[in-house]
């Protein structure tokens, strides 16, 4: 399980970036943005599991990345990985903190979305 604490601990130290709470009726949700360009680059949400085609009410951590179209397909064939929630769904992936063991694959996807919105 990885935690948004991480996300953002690892954000920080790598990128020097301070989450961004700017949604006033989403107070949760932490935009993650490049200070040079502006472009987000992820976003952390607390939603429940329905907003992501799940059948429950429970909450849960996702965080959303943008990722290369071609490889969609094969991520959303893994556990944890869900169409872009909130995004489109063509260039960004709801990751399901909850269900990633591995905190560095968290941290290439993170990477890669940095990398493709320089």
């Amino acid at each position: 399980m990885t935690t948004r604490e991480e996300v953002l601990s690892y954000v920080e130290n790598n990128y020097q970036t301070k989450p961004e709470m700017t949604f006033k009726k989403f107070p949760t949700y932490c935009i993650l943005r490049h200070k040079d360009n502006n472009k987000w680059y992820g976003l952390i949400m607390n939603v429940s599991k329905r907003k992501i085609g799940i059948e429950s009410d429970e909450k849960i951590d996702i965080l959303d990345v943008k990722v290369e179209p071609e490889l969609i397909g094969a991520l959303l064939q893994k556990e944890g990985y869900h169409p872009g929630y909130h995004m489109n769904k063509e260039h960004w992936v709801s990751i399901d903190l909850n269900s990633i063991s591995k905190f560095t694959e968290i941290k290439e996807m993170i990477d890669n979305s940095f990398k493709m919105t320089s």
